[in-house]
């Protein structure tokens, strides 16, 4: 099974997002959602794939080992737990250090405090947080802000309050940037428009110069994919990127989903 995106030569970069889902207790799983049934299809999407650069959602710590060892040893990764000391559920973000210099770092949590790691605000039952990395390409020497995220399930309030958090990074930054993750909104809500309001990032989908799939909903549910139906999961682009192609990857690992979500792919191209 090839790429989704095909080959991603020349100077363009391979940036893609997926919600890895967490393992959970067997007992409170179904057959599709089990982790012994579904990791090794996850992995070896991940493996196939190799994106320079990738958004990851509900990592815990044992599944974080297993993406590593999948992607190779030329992979690094940013982003810790999403809890207090860095623990539990995370969003990193990892990458390819053959192709991508790390420049600077950063977790914030999506709260008033964002500097105080495992801090809540908005109403969100659960912590949430966004991963930061500037990169310097190696191949055309550009640098790239990409943050990835995970945003609240339960609030929208939230998730419009850390939307807005998160356009303030992106502008504070006046790089380049990739924002990716699982948004839990889809297009036209509040938390989308707070993030595109006044062009700062636009939508990697309907900027592309070419979709090499059908627009399918990105959270499947481990079910038979939906054209057309809600995407949460999202590639955010600043309008001075070029997206050359995009895709939304319903396929299966030998009749096994590696998760309840869909990964989406970019290749994209970075301005000097």
């Amino acid at each position: 099974m090839n790429g989704v995106l095909g080959e991603v030569d020349g100077d363009l970069l391979h940036v893609a997002t997926m919600n890895v889902r967490r393992p959970l207790p067997r007992v409170l799983t179904r057959r599709a959602d089990r982790w012994d049934r579904r990791r090794s299809a996850l992995m070896a999407t991940l493996s196939r794939e190799s994106p320079s650069v990738v958004g990851l959602q509900e990592v815990l710590p044992g599944p974080a080992q297993d993406i590593a060892a999948a992607l190779g040893p030329e992979y690094a990764r940013i982003g810790a737990g999403r809890g207090r000391g860095g623990r539990g559920e995370g969003c990193p973000i990892f990458f390819d250090r053959s192709r991508l210099e790390l420049i600077d770092q950063q977790q914030l949590a999506l709260s008033d405090s964002p500097d105080v790691a495992g801090s809540r605000s908005w109403g969100n039952p659960l912590p949430r947080a966004m991963v930061i990395g500037v990169f310097r390409d190696r191949r055309t020497r550009a640098s790239l802000t990409v943050i990835n995220t995970h945003l609240d399930p339960f609030s929208a309030r939230s998730r419009v309050r850390a939307a807005e958090q998160i356009r303030r990074e992106v502008r504070r930054r006046g790089l380049p940037a990739v924002v990716v993750g699982d948004m839990n909104a889809a297009a036209g809500s509040p938390a989308l428009e707070a993030m595109t309001r006044g062009d700062l990032m636009t939508d990697a989908w309907t900027a592309a110069a070419e979709r090499v799939t059908p627009l399918w909903g990105t959270y499947s549910g481990y079910r038979p994919p939906v054209r057309g139906g809600a995407r949460i999961d999202w590639i955010l682009t600043t309008p001075d990127i070029v997206v050359e192609r995009v895709g939304v990857d319903a396929r299966l690992e030998e009749g096994v989903a590696g998760s309840d979500h869909l990964p989406v792919h970019a290749a994209i191209e970075v301005p000097r």
